[in-house]
């Protein structure tokens, strides 16, 4: 016999700079990302906990009273992937770190392309911070959002740290 899992909850929120769609399991955030993940098959919840818990956190964020987020989260990634997502967790705000010390702080000095690989896969944006990662020469360099949602992203957090 097989168990059926419960579709993904979704919720679509504006942020600043356009919308932001997040999904959530039972117990866990499990996305935020900027476009539509059609094939999660997730059903729109206003009403799921944890959705309700990240809006408010998003909220106090993009309005400068949050710097740190408190969320129930889940990845799903390989090992070194989630070592790196488990890394950028740790780049304070209003702060920046090249992919090159991503790569020093895990211990593997010479994984500098597969670490900006892995923050490009990044599942849950913002709230694990990938856009505090920028190229050795201070550059911007790919995001997901776009370069201009990254650089609305540092400048705000330098502007509240």
């Amino acid at each position: 016999m097989t168990v059926k899992q419960k579709p993904l909850a979704k919720q679509v929120v504006k942020a600043p700079f356009g919308n932001l769609y997040l999904y959530a399991d039972d117990s866990h955030l499990t996305g935020i990302a900027f476009r539509e993940i059609n094939s999660l098959n997730a059903k729109r919840d206003g009403n799921h906990p944890i959705l309700q818990k990240t809006v408010q956190q998003l909220s106090e964020y993009f309005s400068g009273q949050r710097q740190r987020f408190d969320l129930p989260i889940k990845f799903k990634g390989t090992d070194f992937q989630q070592q790196v997502w488990q890394q950028l967790k740790k780049i304070d705000y209003g702060h920046t770190e090249t992919y090159g010390q991503v790569a020093d702080a895990i211990k593997n000095p010479k994984a500098v392309r597969a670490v900006g690989n892995a923050n490009n896969k990044n599942p849950i944006v913002i709230v694990v911070p990938c856009h505090r990662v920028i190229g050795a020469n201070g550059n911007m360099v790919g995001y997901g959002g776009g370069l201009p949602v990254k650089e609305w992203l540092l400048k705000h957090e330098q502007r509240h740290s």
